[in-house]
């Protein structure tokens, strides 16, 4: 079934599933729920946003970029 030995591959979307619900769940949640005055509350929420989004986006333009050969030579190195 699961074995013990099985060595990760190296990929990390976790981070990035994270910072997405943080920018379109988390973010419009506590906006909608605090009633927030004023444009300024609007526009950190959006910049919160859009920071999560360009987070996420990197991240996963940095670990979608790993390839067979590159995961192997990782796990040969390492023993």
């Amino acid at each position: 079934m699961f074995q013990a030995q099985q060595k990760s591959t190296g990929t990390s979307y976790t981070t990035t599933v994270a910072l997405l619900v943080v920018a379109f769940i988390f973010v419009p949640t506590v906006l909608f729920v605090s009633r927030p005055f004023g444009y300024l509350f609007l526009c950190l929420a959006i910049g919160c946003s859009a920071l999560c989004v360009i987070l996420a986006w990197s991240l996963w333009k940095k670990w979608s970029q790993l390839s067979i050969p590159s995961i192997a030579n990782r796990q040969g190195r390492a023993k």
